[in-house]
């Protein structure tokens, strides 16, 4: 029975990548840093259908998906994945609590946004924010609505291309700048009119994620500068995993793998012997803006 490959996830505070089989479920592994990683994509890349209230609903037309997208769904499983959707605004009636936050992932760069209260901090841990704080709590559309408040009146973007966080990731400010760059925003965000009555106001308690994401045991390694462009059938990944964030796992050699891509194949070992043969693509540096291409980049 084949397992593919569904991407990472963030279960607490470690990355684990998912796998599902067709009939058997889902299950996942932990990577560790520190630990040798070699696969090799076999086959052709699968739609992994939509993905809903913790199940899984299989594509009806087993469809082959592009190895080069950053969805492993097909174009029908990804309408009606959407149809569903709190980010896509199509459940405007989702009765949960939910959060906004900001999120700080280089200098300059801090976004709004909105997730479920019960979801805790995994949003953040999937976006690779490297320091984060709450602004408030309450029903979906008035967190919504102060969202809209902080893009309106401060500037602040509700996305950020994640080509430009990976290019700066290396690069980045200690802790101290990275909260004080959160702080001030916080206390900008704060001193708005027009908050909605039925949101709760939360104080600024600045988190960061660099330990979580093994930053700290990047000096004297090579600065993340090239990452995968494309996984392709019996092309092969191998090298010392050194740190993960967001969807991107970091190599000992400067390699950096969306696990993206990698959703909706079957890895296996390589024979002995493999290197990394997969085609990629080279980092801008921090101060040359990335080019978007795909949706990926």
């Amino acid at each position: 029975m084949t397992w593919w490959c569904t991407g990472i996830r963030w279960k607490g505070s470690a990355p684990v990548i998912g796998w599902y089989g067709q009939g058997r479920g889902e299950r996942v592994s932990t990577p560790a840093y520190g630990q040798r990683l070699a696969f090799v994509a076999r086959g052709e890349r699968h739609c992994l259908g939509v993905w809903r209230a913790g199940k899984r609903t299989p594509c009806p037309a087993s469809a082959i998906v592009p190895g080069r997208g950053g969805s492993a769904q097909c174009p029908e499983c990804a309408r009606l994945d959407r149809s569903f959707s709190v980010a896509a605004d199509t459940n405007a009636a989702d009765p949960r609590t939910y959060r906004v936050y900001l999120a700080w992932f280089g200098p300059g760069m801090v976004k709004v946004g909105i997730t479920a209260e019960e979801r805790g901090s995994a949003r953040l841990l999937e976006q690779g924010a490297m320091s984060w704080t709450w602004l408030g709590r309450g029903p979906l559309m008035a967190t919504r609505r102060t969202e809209e408040l902080l893009r309106s009146a401060l500037g602040v973007p509700d996305r950020i291309a994640y080509a430009r966080k990976r290019a700066v990731r290396a690069h980045l400010p200690g802790a101290p700048e990275r909260a004080r760059e959160v702080t001030e925003l916080h206390g900008r965000a704060a001193a708005l009119a027009g908050w909605p009555e039925s949101l709760e106001r939360l104080g600024c308690e600045v988190a960061d994620h660099a330990a979580v994401f093994g930053m700290d045991g990047w000096e004297g390694l090579p600065a993340p500068d090239r990452v995968v462009a494309e996984m392709a059938a019996d092309r092969a990944v191998v090298g010392r995993l050194v740190g993960a964030a967001g969807p991107d796992l970091h190599f000992e050699d400067g390699l950096v793998v969306d696990t993206r891509l990698l959703a909706g194949w079957e890895l296996a070992a390589p024979d002995e012997g493999a290197v990394t043969s997969v085609p990629v693509a080279q980092i801008p540096s921090a101060a040359a803006p990335p080019m978007e291409q795909d949706g990926l980049f």
